[in-house]
C-alpha cells in the first residue's frame, strides 16, 4: 500500500490543475460578460459554451463515478484518481453554483446611465456578492470546513438500560478515506480527540479509504493508537470492498489490536451486564439486508450492530438489535437548507442521514464521518469524532 505523497499527487495532476484553472478563469469572465457585455450576440455565444461546460462536468464525473465504483471496475485502469477526481468534481460543482449564481445576478434590471449613483453601486455590489458567492462557498467548503473535525457528543435514551451499561461511552470513527484530501495529521488529530474521551469501547465503522492507491497500512496504524479499555471494533465498509482489501484490513487490523466484526460478535462484560457488539460487512442497497444477521444477537445482552450502511436500521430493529451504529451517509458531505428542505444527495438513498433515529425500542446513530469522497468539500456537514453515551430511562 501506498503512501500519501503531496509532491506525487501535485506533480502527477498540474496538467490537469491547471486546464481547470484556466476554465474557471475563462467562465468567470464569460459570466461577467454576459451581465456587462455590449455585444447579445456574444453573450449567448458565452452562455452556450459555460452551459457545454457545465454539462460535459457532471458527464464526466459520472462516467469516473461509474468505472471507479461499479463492482468491476477493478479491470478497468484507474480513471481520475485522487487530486484529479477531486479538481473534476470540485469544477462540476463550481460549475453548477456558478449558473445558478449567474441566473439569479441575471434576473437584477440591467445597470442604466440614467440610474441613479446609489442604484448603480447597488445593483453592481449584487451582482458582484452573486458571481463571487459560489467560489466562497466551495473554498469555504474546502479549505475550511472539510478540515474543521470536532467533538460531537450525543446521549442515547435506552428504556430499560442495564445499570452497569448506565454511562457507558462508545467513541467512534468513520468514513476516514486517508487520502490525497485526508491528510496523516489530520486523522492524528480526530485519533487524538477519540483517545481524550477515555470511552470505554472505540468504534471504526468502516471507509478507511477510498481506492487501492491510499495507504490502507498506514491508517490501520494509526488507527490502533485509539485507546479505550475494552478494545477496539469494527466493521468494514463498501470502499474497503471497491479496493478489494476486505481480507487483508481484517488480517492487518488483528495483528495492531483492530477487531473488525465480519458476520461475527464479541461479548463485552460490564459488572453484572453485557455489551453483545455485532458486526456485519457492508451492506450493498437494494439488496436483501442483515441476512442470518439475528444469530449474532443474544438475549442476555444489549446489542448493539455495526453497520457502513445505515439503510438497514428497519430491518436491524425487526431482529432485536437495541443499537446501531452506522455511517457512509457523510452526513450529506454538502447539504443545503431551501424552505426548510434540509437538501443532500445522501436523502436519495436512505432517510438516515445524521444523527439519532429511534423506531419502537431500538435506536441507530449515523456519524457525518471525518473524510470526504468524489468532491474535497463539506458544506453543512462538519466532519466529526462521535462520543455516545449510553442512558437509562
Amino acid at each position: 500500500m501506498k503512501e500519501v505523497s503531496w509532491s506525487f499527487f501535485v506533480s502527477r495532476y498540474l496538467p490537469e490543475l491547471a486546464v481547470l484553472s484556466v476554465i474557471l478563469l475563462l467562465q468567470a469572465i464569460g459570466i461577467w460578460w454576459i451581465l456587462e457585455g455590449p455585444a447579445a450576440h456574444a453573450r449567448r455565444w458565452i452562455r452556450r459554451a459555460i452551459l457545454l461546460c457545465g454539462a460535459a462536468s457532471f458527464a464526466i464525473e459520472g462516467f469516473g463515478l461509474l468505472v471507479r465504483f461499479h463492482r468491476v471496475a477493478r479491470h478497468f485502469p484507474a480513471w481520475l484518481p485522487g487530486w484529479g477526481r477531486g479538481l473534476v468534481m470540485s469544477w462540476a460543482l463550481l460549475s453548477l453554483f456558478s449558473l445558478l449564481a449567474f441566473a439569479l445576478a441575471h434576473a437584477l434590471p440591467r445597470i442604466r446611465p440614467e440610474h441613479s449613483a446609489a442604484r448603480r453601486n447597488f445593483l453592481r455590489t449584487a451582482r458582484v456578492a452573486l458571481l463571487g458567492a459560489p467560489a466562497a462557498a466551495i473554498g469555504y467548503g474546502v479549505f475550511i470546513e472539510r478540515r474543521s473535525v470536532t467533538l460531537r457528543e450525543e446521549t442515547i435514551d435506552v428504556p430499560g438500560l442495564p445499570a452497569d451499561l448506565h454511562g457507558l461511552k462508545l467513541v467512534q470513527l468513520t468514513d476516514i478515506h486517508l487520502s490525497p484530501f485526508l491528510s496523516q495529521r489530520e486523522l492524528d488529530y480526530a485519533v487524538s480527540l477519540a483517545n481524550e474521551t477515555q470511552a470505554h469501547v472505540a468504534l471504526v465503522t468502516g471507509d478507511l479509504i477510498t481506492s487501492g492507491d491510499d495507504p490502507l497500512d498506514l491508517c490501520l496504524e494509526r488507527l490502533a493508537r485509539l485507546r479505550a479499555s475494552a478494545g477496539i471494533f469494527g466493521c468494514l465498509g463498501n470502499h474497503e470492498v471497491y479496493a478489494g482489501v476486505e481480507n487483508y484490513t481484517e488480517e492487518q487490523g488483528a495483528r495492531l489490536g483492530l477487531h473488525f466484526l465480519r458476520g461475527a460478535s464479541e461479548p463485552l462484560r460490564f459488572g453484572n451486564a453485557t455489551l453483545n457488539l455485532a458486526g456485519v460487512d457492508y451492506q450493498p442497497f437494494r439488496a436483501p439486508y442483515l441476512v442470518g444477521a439475528e444469530k449474532l444477537l443474544r438475549p442476555d445482552a444489549f446489542n448493539v450492530l455495526l453497520s457502513h450502511n445505515p439503510d438497514v436500521f428497519p430491518v436491524a430493529a425487526r431482529q432485536g438489535f437495541d443499537l446501531t451504529i452506522a455511517g457512509h451517509t457523510h452526513g450529506g458531505q454538502v447539504r443545503v437548507e431551501i424552505l426548510h428542505q434540509d437538501l443532500n444527495i445522501a436523502r436519495f438513498f436512505t432517510p438516515y442521514v445524521d444523527g439519532i433515529y429511534r423506531q419502537g425500542s431500538s435506536s441507530i446513530f449515523v456519524s457525518r464521518g471525518i473524510g470526504t469522497i468524489g468532491l474535497p468539500a463539506r458544506l453543512g456537514a462538519a466532519p466529526e469524532v462521535a462520543l455516545l453515551r449510553l442512558c437509562r430511562t
